[in-house]
C-alpha cells in the first residue's frame, strides 16, 4: 500500500510515518517506481508506535522499546514507576478538585480537613534516593 493508504488507515499523518522510517522506528519501505510501498503489518507496528507515545514514552524511549530484552525492561521498569507516580499525582489533584467543589470555607489553605489531606499526601510522597 502507499503511504497515503497507510496515513488514511492509521489516522496517522504521511509526515509522521516518514519522521518515523527517518529516527528507525519503522523499517524502511520497499520501493517501486520510487514510491513507498508498505506490507499490511507496517499498520500494526504504526497502532503499537501510538500506543506507545500515548503512554508517555519519548521517540528515544520507543527506540529501546524495540531493542533487546536488557535494555526494553530496564526501559520498561522505569517508565512504569513514571506512570505510577503520574497516576497517584492525578488522584491527588482528584481529591483536591472534589473538596474545593464541596469545601464551604471562603479560602481552601484554611480548610482544616484539606490542610489533613495535604498532610497525608506528604507523609505517602516517595523518598528520593
Amino acid at each position: 500500500m502507499t503511504i497515503g493508504q497507510l496515513a488514511g488507515i492509521t489516522g496517522v499523518p504521511a509526515s509522521a510515518i516518514r519522521f518515523w522510517e527517518r529516527h528507525g522506528l519503522l523499517p524502511a519501505p520497499e520501493r517501486q517506481s520510487g514510491q513507498r510501498r508498505y506490507p499490511p503489518e507496517a499498520a500494526q507496528r504504526i497502532v503499537m508506535l501510538r500506543k506507545c507515545q500515548q503512554a508517555g514514552l519519548t521517540l528515544a524511549e520507543i527506540g529501546e522499546f524495540q531493542e533487546d530484552q536488557p535494555r526494553r525492561q530496564a526501559m520498561i521498569r522505569a517508565k512504569i514507576a513514571e506512570v505510577e507516580q503520574r497516576m497517584i499525582d492525578l488522584d491527588h489533584a482528584h481529591q483536591l478538585l472534589v473538596h474545593a467543589l464541596q469545601c464551604g470555607e471562603e479560602d481552601i489553605v484554611g480548610c482544616t480537613k484539606f490542610r489533613e489531606q495535604m498532610a497525608a499526601w506528604e507523609t505517602s510522597a516517595p523518598t528520593s534516593p
